[in-house]
């Protein structure tokens, strides 16, 4: 008898009344509208649906940040603490100068930048056990419906760890990799193996400031004890273990993630596809994905082929099945399979108010809890499937690896049969899709080069690619949407500058056309010819934000290649407009390898001096580089060259 299909359980509540904001709906006119229009993003597709939301009064992200306005100074400045039941307390100068446990304000601002960083750490880092369990499973024979697509990639890793691949089958690999890994999770080692692939030079700055990392789970434990009140005092000794977390999920749990995703599902190949809101089709069944776990989004890629679901759509009077990505579950369908991309971060909401969607299939990490609430303005169900993140008014289907096929089918036939009860005179299509190029892993872009990176550095050297710069993060409603990635990027494309992007970063400079050839021509001279003669664009998307571990990679093997430490290179990073714990981690794992990192958000660190001036200064004194922070993207754009600049001059290129 065959398994039957899991059957979704309704999370609290259904939201099946959409709570329209009246009030501020009979507020709106035509000139306000095409105010908050201009001032909300440079997106012109997601336009249209914005000016729906407020016309018709559905709230969204940027009304939500509106109603928080102004923020407490206190918390922006990091100077709030609630760590235990004698506070909460607040630093208010000159007669609030401690917290009632003694805490002063250096120590307050530094124990919230570690609980961020920990929070961060920990998501990307248990989102690499996902996938890694997975491979465990695989090995053992426990599952049926995945496989090993890189075989190849397998082997090269397994020899890292040690393991020898003579004889073996792919499976019986999966199973002693994936428990070698797991093990690097906790503490039996006390190193973790993947550290070997940074310059040994960058290793030992590492040694010396006793920031290598012992374990994944360890680093992040680490952190959550010492901001224990009565724990950690020192605000330095505090911020040095901030980045050996990071480095344990930047060379750890991050790249885990990334690289036995690629042995499961593929390692990228340069693709084309289409982005936008405009990859929903008015005829047919329309599925988003939206989260970080590929384990989920491959079955679904399945699912949506399967000839007995695409029957039951037609016979709902659909065309076919319509699957889209949204944010880094997107980009890792986007990269591998060459999926349309509908959006990024500040995009979710929107997809849904296009009346067209039938289903959003969410995991976890970057999806607004509102979702629901949103959803209850159309048709369109919010179906679940961690049990990290349930949602109330959500369907939730317990997703596992064993069984995710038969869950993928019963997710999407879920979807299909809701076709019927959209509102044909509801839907808002906005705009054409726009073409873009995609799949650049460091394998792709070697094989581009004919095999090696050596064609990369003789440009580098010879001054055709002034340098390269990793800019990653998702929006925030404090930056007008993508403006601060598009307009960063072209500035850096202008100056002759590389610019490798994951994430939201990499879909918002792909909605303005930067992921295409032709982008070659807003590019200087030098770097225009050289993306010409490649036929690639100036602009590389490599993935997932998970994914900026493969930028960690590509500065290692340039690094090693020229025989010096990272913080030689002339390479940088940024993330104009990142909002979340995991761009924290990201940031610091980046500095802590000795990439200088501009943000275009402030931190909540301003309460400090003393930690501000640790993390742009201080920091270069320990691992040779340090944050910035410039909110103007033109203005970044100058720093990142001038810091380029000087790294050639030292290199004597």
């Amino acid at each position: 008898m065959a398994d039957e299909e899991p059957k979704p359980v309704l999370v609290r509540e259904r939201l099946d009344v959409c709570e329209l904001d009246r009030v501020r709906m009979a507020l709106m006119n035509p000139a306000l509208i095409a105010q908050k229009l201009a001032e909300r993003t440079i997106d012109e597709n997601a336009k249209p649906l914005l000016e729906r939301t407020m016309k018709d009064g559905i709230e969204t992200v940027w009304d939500r940040y509106e109603m928080q306005q102004p923020p407490c100074k206190y918390c922006e400045a990091g100077l709030s603490c609630h760590r235990c039941a004698m506070g909460p307390c607040r630093i208010i100068p000159p007669h609030r100068i401690r917290g009632v446990c003694g805490a002063d304000a250096d120590l307050i601002v530094a124990r919230n930048l570690l609980d961020t960083i920990a929070t961060g750490s920990a998501a990307h880092s248990d989102h690499g056990r996902d996938i890694l369990e997975t491979l465990y499973l695989v090995g053992m024979g426990k599952t049926k419906d995945y496989g090993i697509a890189d075989p190849e990639k397998l082997r090269v890793i397994a020899k890292e760890y040690g393991i020898s691949p003579d004889g073996k089958s792919s499976e019986k690999l999966a199973a002693e990799l994936g428990r070698a890994m797991l093990e690097e999770y906790g503490m039996v080692k006390n190193t973790l193996q993947l550290l070997n692939r940074a310059p040994k030079a960058t290793r030992e700055i590492w040694d010396n400031l006793g920031i290598s990392p012992r374990g994944i789970d360890r680093e992040v434990v680490d952190c959550m004890h010492r901001i224990q009140m009565g724990v950690g005092a020192d605000y330095v000794n505090i911020l040095l273990q901030g980045l050996r977390c990071s480095l344990s999920d930047g060379w750890g749990g991050s790249m885990i993630g990334t690289d036995i995703s690629d042995v499961l599902f593929g390692t990228p190949t340069i693709k084309s596809s289409q982005i936008n809101l405009a990859v929903l089709k008015e005829d047919h069944v329309n599925i988003a994905v939206h989260g970080h776990n590929p384990v989920l989004s491959e079955m679904v890629v399945k699912a949506v082929a399967d000839p007995e679901l695409v029957a039951l759509a037609k016979k709902n009077g659909a065309k076919g099945i319509n699957l889209v990505g949204l944010c880094c579950t997107g980009s890792e369908l986007l990269m591998r399979k060459g999926i349309p991309m509908s959006g990024n971060h500040l995009n979710q909401e929107l997809v849904i108010t296009s009346g067209a969607l039938e289903a959003m299939i969410v995991d976890y990490q970057c999806i607004f809890p509102s979702l629901a609430r949103t959803a209850s303005c159309f048709h369109t169900l919010i179906i679940s499937t961690s049990a990290k993140a349930k949602m109330p008014g959500s369907y939730f289907f317990d997703f596992h690896a064993d069984k995710g096929f038969l869950t993928a089918k019963a997710i999407v036939r879920m979807a299909v049969e809701n076709f019927k009860n959209r509102n044909p005179k509801r839907v808002l299509i906005p705009g054409k899709p726009v073409p873009l190029m995609s799949g650049f892993s460091n394998e792709a872009i070697k094989n581009a080069l004919g095999g090696s990176f050596k064609p990369l550095i003789d440009l580098i050297a010879a001054g055709k690619i002034r340098g390269a710069v990793g800019i990653v993060g998702c929006n925030n409603p404090h930056v007008k949407h993508d403006y601060g990635h598009v307009t960063l990027s072209k500035a850096l494309i202008k100056k002759n500058i590389l610019c490798v992007e994951t994430g939201c970063a990499a879909i918002a400079s792909a909605k303005a056309g930067l992921l295409r050839p032709e982008a070659a021509a807003l590019a200087g001279d030098d770097l225009r010819a050289v993306c010409e003669s490649l036929k690639i664009p100036p602009v590389l998307h490599m993935g997932s934000c998970v994914d900026n571990s493969r930028i960690l990679v590509l500065a290692a093997e340039l690094g090693n290649a020229l025989n010096v430490p990272i913080h030689k290179l002339p390479i940088a990073g940024a993330a104009p407009e990142w909002y979340s714990q995991k761009a924290v981690s990201i940031g610091a794992y980046f500095v802590a390898s000795g990439v200088y990192t501009v943000l275009g958000v402030m931190p909540h660190i301003s309460g400090s001096p003393a930690v501000v001036s640790l993390l742009t200064d201080g920091l270069k004194g320990a691992v040779n580089a340090s944050f910035a922070v410039e909110p103007d993207p033109v203005k970044a754009a100058v720093l990142i060259e001038n810091h380029i600049e000087k790294k050639r001059v030292e290199l004597g290129i």
